[in-house]
């Protein structure tokens, strides 16, 4: 037995030891520990990895697009296949890394609901198709580990109360005071359930379709580290924790952010991380700001939290004109410290979260907001307060059509307005994540909103491959201008060092009609200042404000125009972006 070994059996006996302090289990802590790591591939054997600490294994050239396996389809081919062909003729040298959502059997919240955690589902191919596209991307999979489908065989099993599962369901006494308990959804919490072992009312955070985990179990834990090293083996270099939030339960609490989570986390950190130490955690934790920081832990939990505040704020500047909100909540952000960094995304599957932005908008600036998507065409889902209050949990609408107008109303900046947005997001600290619908620029999907019911639908078309060929080879059609200056915008971004995630970042004090922050590469050779015009009429930009160094020689990346005058101005056009950098024009040719 090798002293790594002995260390690692050590670490992870003390996150059980933390984890089911209050639980009695029938297996020793030094038994589960040495199960757990036999599980994921750490035998005693084998030389034990020892992971760098607060090592960065991302750059500038990251860039994620999230997508359906099926947001693309062709006749005669599997949907995975058509993706593939899709990020090799469109995406080549934009993306790197690829989101693909869970592409497992399922029964309802597309894919949300597993039902089989180890197939993939026959409508979108096989786990050949999954490898074709890991082979060349960076591979997301989702890790759904609050909740399965109730047509799981697990499911089945807890039903007949015998076989694998029987006993990984949570329940609870439907008498009990569950009024504290933190809802992101309107329906009964507790599912009245028939079984061998009579009447059970099992716990459901999301649907009576999606029933929650007993992590209480360690057989549980067990079977998620089975499911993290069989999506190691085929190919996944980042993980999502769905909804880990939720994953431990207490009744007489919040049901929310528990210690006891955090700490599962941290072992499944620790246990990741001496298999493959550049295989990356992101915690999907759609809660308020505060919260959510807790979730990099002391660079010990996930390697990326989701910047979910980013999305509401950063809409609400653009249909108010006033960036004020956006640039307060940024000033408050820490930098993220090395091995630590943010994801930062505008648009997803979902839609646009209003949690995080409580305490950040006032309920009259959300009433705002939520009447402007509206107008519109977005759609609105709800939840239950603490207090029994139905209050707005996202908007749901596509990117591309939230940014039709201000308050004022639609006008003509849609596209301008849109690619703002985008420009202010991929200069920030952190790594980008595109939804493939806000590459495409594509509109509200009506049609499927009234076939599946789902407000969600409206930002998940399916794409007709050939269509959406002829739309993109098009130079006067929406989908062919968005992508075309996206993908600009997004080369340009992977060449400049000062757009390094964990690269510095400032805000700057423009007043509200001008978002702009600064940033600067880790080795200080590269300084960019990032300005947007958030508003509809034309802004000027005092460039003695911004205290460029004189001797340098400045450029703005986007337009490629030189700065003549340090001490002059520069005018932006309404919803226009500048990369201010000190980089010699020359040196940013070849770069080009």
């Amino acid at each position: 037995m090798t002293k790594r070994w002995d260390y690692l059996h050590e670490k992870i006996s003390h996150h059980l030891q933390f984890i089911y302090a209050d639980v009695v289990t029938s297996t020793p802590i030094g038994e589960l520990a040495t199960e757990l790591m036999n599980t994921i591939g750490l035998n005693q054997e084998d030389d034990i990895v020892i992971p760098e600490p607060h090592r960065n294994y991302w750059d500038e050239q990251d860039i994620v697009m999230i997508t359906y396996g099926d947001s693309v389809i062709n006749e005669h081919e599997s949907p995975l296949f058509t993706l593939f062909r899709f990020l090799h003729t469109y995406c080549k040298n934009t993306v790197n890394k690829v989101h693909i959502l869970p592409f497992f059997p399922f029964s309802s919240d597309d894919g949300f609901s597993v039902i089989n955690y180890s197939s993939v589902n026959e409508s979108l191919g096989t786990w050949s198709d999954v490898h074709r596209i890991a082979a060349e991307y960076g591979l997301m999979f989702d890790l759904v580990i609050n909740h399965c489908s109730s047509r799981s065989m697990w499911f089945d099993n807890f039903i007949k109360g015998e076989g694998p599962g029987s006993d990984f369901f949570l329940t609870a006494d439907p008498t009990a005071d569950l009024t504290d308990v933190t809802r992101p959804r309107t329906s009964p919490l507790l599912r009245e359930t028939e079984t061998a072992n009579g009447t059970q009312h099992v716990w459901c955070t999301f649907s009576h379709d999606q029933v929650d985990f007993d992590f209480r179990n360690p057989k549980v834990l067990i079977t998620f580290i089975q499911i993290i090293k069989h999506y190691i083996d085929n190919g996944a270099k980042l993980f999502r924790l769905d909804a880990v939030a939720f994953l431990w339960k207490i009744i007489g609490t919040k049901c929310i952010n528990l210690p006891q989570t955090h700490e599962v986390i941290r072992l499944m950190r620790t246990l990741i991380e001496h298999v493959d130490p550049s295989i990356i955690i992101i915690t999907e934790t759609n809660i308020p700001n505060r919260e959510n920081l807790t979730y990099f832990g002391n660079a010990n939990e996930a390697h990326a939290i989701y910047n979910f505040s980013l999305p509401p704020l950063l809409v609400n500047t653009m249909v108010t004109g006033d960036c004020t909100y956006l640039k307060s909540w940024m000033m408050s952000m820490p930098p993220a410290q090395n091995g630590t960094t943010y994801f930062n995304f505008i648009a997803s599957h979902d839609g646009i979260g209003l949690r995080p932005a409580e305490g950040l908008l006032s309920d009259e600036e959300i009433g705002t907001l939520v009447q402007s998507m509206q107008n519109f065409g977005g759609r609105i889902s709800w939840r239950s307060s603490e207090h029994g209050q139905q209050k707005p949990y996202e908007i749901n609408i596509t990117l591309f059509d939230a940014m039709q107008g201000t308050v004022k109303g639609p006008d003509k900046f849609q596209v301008d307005r849109f690619l703002c947005a985008h420009a202010m997001m991929l200069g920030m600290e952190g790594i980008p994540g595109l939804y493939i619908h806000s590459l495409l620029g594509t509109s509200n999907d009506y049609d499927k909103v009234a076939n599946t019911g789902q407000n969600r639908s409206i930002n998940r078309k399916r794409w007709d491959y050939s269509e959406l060929e002829s739309q993109l080879d098009s130079p006067y059609s929406q989908h062919h201008k968005v992508l075309t200056r996206l993908s600009q915008l997004i080369r340009i971004r992977k060449a400049q060092e000062a757009f390094h995630p964990n690269a510095t970042q400032f805000t700057l004090q423009l007043g509200p009609s001008l978002f702009g922050y600064w940033r600067q590469s880790l080795n200080r050779r590269q300084s960019i200042f990032c300005i947007s015009n958030v508003t509809d009429e034309e802004q000027s930009i005092l460039l003695s404000d911004l205290n460029l160094i004189g001797t340098d020689n400045w450029i703005d990346l986007i337009t490629r125009d030189q700065i003549e005058d340090v001490l002059g101005f520069v005018q932006l056009k309404p919803y226009q972006t500048v990369w201010l950098s000190n980089m010699d024009y020359e040196e940013y040719r070849k770069s080009q």
